[in-house]
């Protein structure tokens, strides 16, 4: 997947930039003057003064309300001398005010990052909270995310498995457990900061969170977080044991990549998350081991990808699953154990691709789902043994297609299937018919036409 870079402000951005004084004031008498006129004339033009006496004499009273009208334009010329004046202070003392929150900021920031480098595990959970706590602070959007960077990469560093309890590694069993606590700390407050509503204090909603090639092997809560546009990313990480919660989240335009993750003991559940917008990228992610759920999850105008993705033991669930629009990609595939359920799934709009998808062994079910508009492919597919059932599923609209679909053993069943207006077809498919398919349609005309010539010829 590739993510969508967004501009950062810096805090250079906040420098001063005021026009010199001489320009400012010419500027604001320009401005004063046409804006006198336009209430004189408009006032001449609501008063309906057609004319004036030319004939009139200059009196003493006109005399001196002319005066009078001098010295008001003299103090009017000096309050917007003030005026200027006053505003430049204002700009300059709040940018004095920024550099020295600026200044504060980095001091703290390079106390907090020393900390987080001790060899003590109880300092560097102090500097983890001292770092979570500048973000809150932060002057500025770029400095808040450069803190965030900061705990990111600590979780990035090179991961030193437990040594087990053994009574001679009995010292750095507790150090792999006191630095384990920091990394969980720091996961933890990552959680709570995305919880919180964008534009309050201590929200982390908008920026990126990168955890690429991070190990997860604890609890991770992010339930409830909102994720509007930036960038989730991890990428290479490893699941390997533990629990990490997504549910009810959501992802607003936001670019999530599990881009060659591994999934191979954890539990990770996207239950009831809402994907609008954006993308979300398992690119050859491999699945070993554990649950990932999307159960009851919403994607829409969502492109969901697990292209050349390996199933060899795991299952991932979008049981209730809605798709609106867009595609889901299982392109190159290779399901050899575990599986995959789209049970009760709801398909309306968009496209399901599976071409060259490998089906050696695993279980994916699309049983009851409903399609409406939506096209399912299994282009190029093999079918070398498991099982592809979409019992009972209604297709109103839209294709589900094994174009050159090769088969030599495996199941894929239409058991009590209903097709009010879709169509399903094997044109191109090779090798013996599944088993389960035939039966699905004994007296179907219209789907016989869509099989090839040796299915629909019985063996004598």
């Amino acid at each position: 997947m590739t993510a969508k870079q967004r501009p950062q402000s810096s805090p250079g951005d906040r420098e001063l930039r005021l026009w010199r004084v001489g320009r400012a004031l010419t500027v604001t008498f320009i401005a004063a003057v046409l804006v006198s006129a336009g209430v004189f004339y408009g006032l001449v033009y609501l008063l309906d003064v057609q004319e004036i006496d030319s004939t009139a004499k200059l009196d003493a009273k006109t005399l001196f309300d002319l005066v009078k009208l001098s010295f008001g334009v003299v103090a009017g010329a000096g309050a917007l001398v003030a005026l200027v004046v006053a505003y430049r202070r204002q700009r300059v003392d709040e940018a004095g005010a920024h550099r020295e929150a600026t200044r504060l900021h980095t001091e703290r920031f390079t106390q907090a990052v020393e900390q987080l480098g001790s060899d003590s595990p109880a300092v560097r959970l102090g500097g983890v909270h001292a770092l979570a706590g500048l973000a809150d602070d932060a002057p500025d959007t770029s400095l808040r995310q450069t803190c965030i960077d900061v705990l990111c990469a600590y979780l990035q560093l090179p991961y030193t498995p437990d040594p087990g309890t053994d009574p001679a590694h009995q010292e750095e069993h507790h150090h792999y457990l006191a630095l384990r606590k920091v990394r969980h700390t720091i996961l933890r407050l990552i959680g709570d900061h995305y919880r919180r509503p964008q534009g309050t204090h201590r929200s982390w909603q908008g920026h990126d969170l990168d955890l690429t090639g991070v190990t997860i092997d604890g609890t991770m809560d992010f339930h409830d977080a909102v994720f509007s546009g930036g960038r989730l990313l991890f990428s290479s990480a490893v699941f390997s044991g533990g629990k990490v919660f997504f549910n009810s989240a959501e992802f607003s335009g936001a670019d999530v990549s599990f881009d060659n993750a591994e999934f191979s003991g954890a539990h990770v559940s996207l239950d009831h998350a809402e994907f609008s917008g954006g993308n979300v990228s398992f690119f050859e992610a491999e699945f070993s081991g554990g649950n990932v759920s999307f159960f009851d999850a919403e994607f829409s105008g969502c492109s969901v990808s697990f292209d050349h993705a390996t199933f060899s033991g795991a299952r991932v669930y979008f049981n209730e699953a809605t798709f609106s629009g867009d595609r889901v990609g299982f392109d190159h595939a290779t399901f050899s154990a575990g599986g995959m359920s789209f049970d009760y799934a709801v398909f309306s709009g968009g496209f399901v691709s599976l071409d060259n998808t490998v089906f050696s062994g695993a279980r994916v079910g699309f049983n009851e789902a409903t399609f409406s508009g939506c096209s399912v492919g299994f282009g190029h597919a093999t079918f070398s043994a498991g099982i592809v059932g979409f019992s009972e599923a209604t297709f109103s609209g839209g294709m589900v297609a094994f174009g050159q679909a090769r088969f030599s053993a495996g199941v894929v069943g239409f058991d009590q299937a209903t097709f009010p207006g879709g169509l399903v077809a094997f044109i191109g498919a090779t090798g013996p018919a599944p088993d389960g398919l035939l039966s699905a349609f004994p007296t179907s005309v219209y789907m016989s036409a869509l099989l090839p010539a040796a299915w629909r010829i019985p063996n004598p």
